[in-house]
């Protein structure tokens, strides 16, 4: 893993700018959540409607719970399946600023499980985690389809190789039951299992 990059990306990150990284699943678009300036960037590129909040990617559950009430059912989740392809839609904390979230109270985050994700988010803390391509359409497996899709050829990018891994799956722990939000990764038997176990 060039260390070189990493940097670069780190860098660019807070002076601003949009990065595209890799997760486990597929590239994302990551940008400083406290950055608001960054975080309309982020909109504004998708094309992505200002009511539909942002997921945010951390390195570690406590970074996690840094940001989000981590109440026992998404504990068990979280223990069990992160880092990996799961986004936990919990209640935010209050700090968390209200752009991220489109003004709601809950907030949709992950850990990938991915080396070059994990070791950036370490350095850069949390970053958005929405996939990397134009709202409502395909997301391109490799950089440079992203880069032609996005028409934003200078983003500086870690390129690690086609992504093409299923979307993470989405799980909401601020209802009762919990729903399953989007079908993923983690068949659903697997989440209900850890839920119940």
């Amino acid at each position: 893993m060039s260390q070189t990059d990493i940097a670069d990306a780190k860098n660019a990150v807070r002076r601003g700018e949009i990065i595209i990284y890799p997760t486990d699943t597929l590239y994302a678009l990551g940008a400083d959540i406290f950055n608001k300036t960054a975080v309309e960037a982020v909109f504004r590129l998708k094309h992505r409607p200002s009511l539909q909040p942002l997921p945010v990617a951390v390195h570690s559950i406590p970074a996690l719970e840094a940001l989000a009430e981590l109440n026992p059912q998404a504990r068990r989740l979280a223990t069990r399946f992160l880092p990996g392809p799961l986004t936990l839609v919990l209640k935010k904390k209050p700090h968390l600023p209200p752009l991220i979230t489109s003004g709601q109270e809950t907030i949709a985050i992950r850990i990938p499980n991915d080396p070059t994700a994990l070791e950036l988010l370490s350095a850069t803390g949390p970053l958005t985690a929405t996939s990397a391509n134009l709202h409502d359409q395909r997301t391109p497996a490799t950089v440079p389809e992203i880069r032609h899709q996005l028409t934003a050829p200078t983003l500086i990018a870690l390129d690690r190789g086609p992504r093409t891994q299923t979307a993470s799956a989405i799980i909401d722990l601020t209802t009762t039951p919990p729903r399953i939000l989007r079908h993923g990764a983690i068949p659903e038997h697997d989440l209900m299992e850890a839920l119940h176990g």
